[in-house]
């Protein structure tokens, strides 16, 4: 499998990019279709996973005063466990460290927080309902990102 990760630039991939998101968020865990897409869609940096023409995952960033916060990390369910997340991950935060934040943070389900952890993420709060699922804020540390 050879995965490029590219910045979304024309609107076919976008729809590639949210049906991922609707299969994985909506559909596997129950997220609720109308808080899925959102405002924050259309001023993000979107990202998609491809393996030849196969679209398998996206990530998206949204940078706010001085802040850039990786989100919407989804890959389909067959391609989870291969890398595709940790090369979503590497590349969200290269994109995101250009704009020099002050942070760079995400909002990670329970579940996968050691998944973020391996990556360089620490968790920072409580853990707190998003969309009826358990999350905890975590930040990247010293600036790096380990794989």
């Amino acid at each position: 499998m050879a995965v490029r990760i590219r910045r979304i630039v024309i609107d076919k991939d976008i729809h590639r990019a949210f049906a991922i998101r609707v299969r994985v968020f909506v559909k596997e865990q129950g997220v609720a279709p109308e808080i899925e897409l959102d405002d924050d869609d259309k001023r993000a940096i979107h990202l998609l996973a491809c393996d030849g023409n196969k679209a398998l995952g996206t990530a998206r960033i949204v940078f706010h005063n001085g802040r850039a916060k990786i989100g919407r990390m989804a890959v389909l369910k067959s391609y989870r466990g291969l890398g595709v997340g940790a090369q979503l991950l590497k590349r969200a935060v290269a994109i995101a460290k250009r704009k020099q934040p002050k942070t760079i943070f995400l909002n990670a389900q329970v579940p996968v927080i050691g998944f973020y952890e391996k990556m360089g993420f620490k968790c920072q709060g409580p853990v707190f309902d998003e969309a009826g699922i358990p999350h905890r804020k975590m930040v990247l540390q010293n600036g790096g990102l380990h794989a």
